[in-house]
């Protein structure tokens, strides 16, 4: 997968003209974030949809808190109908910083995620489910099926141990949180020890060969002007240092105590104050930022440890021109012979 993460910050007309740009550039998977301080992600996929052509295009991610993972599942089955059977399901546990403002920050977890989506593979093949757990349901069912019915492709996103774990032993892939080649190198190890649990092997690749498809979920920013695009990297990356789990700070010797207030300004909508406290370190650690050759080369070290990259937000100074610059970068680095 060459993918891409397009954010509903803009309206959902330049959304999906950034998403035909993408096409054109060569990817092949697009999601739009899911933050409800955003505009609706599958209001702008809806829109995605008509704009393209052949990407596959899903929400990155979704997730069961802020809406029943019923109506979840009927929402992805729509978009995989109105798309031609293109749809793909990105869950995960959710931001903590934007879901503290919903008074549902403390039910993030592992059982919810994969509750909600083993719950909508049973209703796109057609099945009524009951269901006691992390939510309730009593002889729920849609009242159609989606064109590629269970066999939607589900990515789980995170980066905790479990996380990653489960999504290798469950899922098609995993949408992992991270930019640097050290945790892609870790995620690996997980992700193979939940493979290595499997009842099943995952869903079959294009070629006929048995595929999980682990993909560094990546904030990047590229521009000809390095020093503009690590500026623009700055937001998402308090985001992500936010909410970063204490080993994965340890890992590249940020302060957590330091992430923490960052996490603090995110959650009172201080984001200024947020942006001004990431350190060139946490660029380092959670984006990649800079020129075009800089990028090609971090993407190739990734490579050595995932499968394939999406590439985040923000993507750049200058939107059009990113996509562009990264799109070339990952057939740069996809082709080096290391």
């Amino acid at each position: 997968m060459n993918g891409i993460e397009l954010t509903p910050e803009h309206d959902v007309d330049r959304v999906a003209g950034l998403a035909a740009s993408a096409e054109d550039a060569g990817f092949d998977t697009v999601f739009a974030t899911c933050h409800y301080n955003n505009r609706d992600p599958f209001a702008a996929l809806t829109r995605i949809a008509d704009a393209t052509a052949s990407v596959r295009l899903g929400p990155g991610v979704a997730n069961p808190f802020e809406t029943h993972p019923v109506r979840l599942a009927g929402q992805v089955a729509t978009l995989d109908e109105l798309s031609g059977g293109r749809a793909v399901f990105g869950v995960g546990p959710g931001d903590p910083s934007t879901l503290r403002n919903l008074g549902v920050g403390d039910e993030r977890g592992l059982r919810p995620v994969l509750e909600a989506f083993e719950a909508a593979r049973d209703l796109w093949a057609g099945e009524r489910i009951d269901h006691e757990g992390s939510f309730e349901a009593s002889s729920a069912g849609l009242n159609f099926e989606p064109p590629q019915g269970a066999s939607i492709p589900v990515y789980v996103g995170g980066e905790g141990p479990q996380m990653c774990r489960m999504a290798g032993k469950c899922a098609d892939g995993l949408l992992f949180n991270g930019s640097h080649p050290d945790d892609l190198a870790w995620a690996r190890e997980r992700v193979d020890e939940g493979l290595d649990q499997r009842d099943e092997a995952p869903s079959d690749g294009d070629d006929g060969a048995d595929r999980f498809d682990l993909a560094a979920f990546a904030s990047v920013s590229v521009g000809e002007d390095a020093e503009a695009a690590r500026e623009a990297a700055r937001p998402p990356v308090a985001f992500i240092t936010a909410g970063a789990a204490p080993p994965v700070l340890d890992r590249h010797g940020i302060d957590a105590d330091a992430a923490e207030r960052i996490g603090e300004h995110i959650s009172s909508g201080e984001f200024g104050e947020a942006f001004e406290r990431v350190t060139p370190a946490m660029l380092d650690a959670f984006a990649v930022a800079g020129d075009p050759e800089t990028v090609t080369e971090r993407f190739a070290a990734i490579l050595d440890h995932a499968d394939s990259v999406v590439v985040g937000s923000p993507l750049g100074p200058d939107l059009d021109r990113a996509i562009e610059l990264a799109g070339q970068a990952l057939v740069d680095a996809s082709g080096r012979d290391d």
